[in-house]
């Protein structure tokens, strides 16, 4: 296999988590008597341009189907999210109504109808129908395909570039990264601003969130690559912010390359900060799977000790992260009995590959359980504020990443 980006060899093994059905392919009940499919989980690393990538085994429409389950709106503190970065650009680029906001993976509309509330031009992108058709009911126009240089030139054939082009985890979701920049070039207005969001590679490994690797995402990045990634299609980051979701991530800002802004001092110290802890250094990535394991190993403790003693786990959160973490740890319903999920579409199903069923929130109280495991470990605060009554009862809830906690 070749580097997704510069073409290198691929030598180095990041991580391999052996063999894993989708992370999003959530099974009926019938479903549980059918073959599952299951595909190879491993990451490698370019220790030339240090691009941290997934091996070729899975293709994006077997990933993303009509009947794609992750709906953004599921998440009230994503909503924030959305909406403060509304304003944020509103404001800074003076958007109007003769502006144009494209979304790529747009999916149900969580962001775009915060440009619709105020009058301005929106376009998304999103292949997947399930969410696309809901974001279409909020009045959104929707491309229903996947994003890349041929679509982006039919955008500008036809008038359509973008004053602000916005991607919010994506980014680490397209297989052929080239072309995907390529056609964000392609598709901006000459004084157009690009704006993606995506896990930081950095966090990932200094946190061992090895459970946000899994096939959806074929890319883990740094700014170091994607600046590399940015400048081969004609862009450059001029900016870069931190960001508290999805366990630490960043926002880049990019434009043509010359366009007139000044590249903003964040961008040189983020470089410098990545440096410094090593995302250049080849042992930094060849160490990474001792402590997954580690980590790993940590979880299945506790819920083996919790079976002997008598106690109830369930878990909140039919994450994708959870998938990659319960996959891996071998974890069945014998040890964690259901997983609650705010979201309907998931709800009545089960997990892909531990077959644990997913039923509706209200399941918890119900049940009565000594803990309550969060998948999805970056919303832990969100997810005990709103179980703050369980919380008071004593039903303790844990988080596995980076450390095993009870909360």
């Amino acid at each position: 296999m070749k580097c997704r980006h510069c073409a290198s060899s691929l030598e180095h093994i990041f991580l391999d988590l052996g063999f894993a059905p989708p992370s999003n392919a959530y099974l009926t009940q019938a479903g549980l008597s059918r073959p599952e499919t299951y595909f190879p989980l491993r990451v490698r690393v370019c220790d030339n341009c240090w691009l941290v990538q997934t091996e070729d085994y899975a293709r994006a429409d077997e990933l993303f189907n009509a009947d794609y389950a992750y709906f953004s709106s599921a998440s009230k503190g994503w909503l924030t999210h959305a909406a403060n970065y509304a304003q944020q650009m509103i404001e800074q680029l003076s958007l109007d109504k003769n502006s144009l906001v494209v979304e790529i993976a747009s999916n149900d509309g969580y962001l775009l109808r915060n440009f619709v509330e105020k009058g301005i031009p929106c376009l998304g992108i999103e292949p997947t129908d399930s969410t696309a058709q809901v974001a279409m009911s909020l009045g959104i126009e929707v491309l229903k395909e996947f994003f890349g240089q041929g679509l982006a030139e039919e955008l500008r054939d036809t008038g359509r570039q973008a004053d602000l082009i916005a991607g919010n985890n994506v980014y680490a979701h397209v297989p052929d990264i080239n072309d995907f920049t390529r056609g964000l070039k392609t598709a901006l207005k000459p004084s157009g601003t690009i704006t993606l969001e995506f896990p930081h590679l950095l966090q990932l490994i200094e946190q061992v969130q090895f459970d946000t690797i899994y096939h959806e995402h074929f890319s883990y990045l740094s700014l170091y690559t994607v600046q590399r990634i940015f400048a081969s299609a004609g862009l450059r980051v001029f900016d870069v912010q931190t960001l508290t979701t999805h366990g630490g991530s960043l926002r880049v800002f990019g434009c043509h390359v010359d366009d007139s802004r000044d590249t903003q001092k964040s961008v040189a110290m983020m470089l410098t900060k990545e440096k410094n802890a090593g995302l250049q250094d080849l042992d930094v990535y060849l160490g990474f799977q001792a402590r997954a394991n580690a980590l790993k190993d940590e979880l299945l403790k506790f819920l083996l000790e919790q079976k002997k003693a008598g106690h109830k786990v369930v878990a909140y959160g039919a994450a994708a992260k959870g998938n990659t973490l319960l996959n891996y740890a071998g974890i069945k319903p014998d040890l964690l009995e259901f997983v609650v999920d705010v979201a309907p579409a998931k709800q009545g199903k089960y997990m892909p590959g531990s077959h644990i069923p997913i039923q509706g929130p209200e399941t918890l109280a119900k049940s009565q359980p000594d803990y309550v495991l969060i998948l999805p470990w970056n919303i832990a605060n969100e997810v005990i504020m709103q179980n703050e009554n369980l919380y008071r009862s004593g039903v303790r809830f844990v988080t596995a990443v980076p450390t095993l906690k009870v909360l």
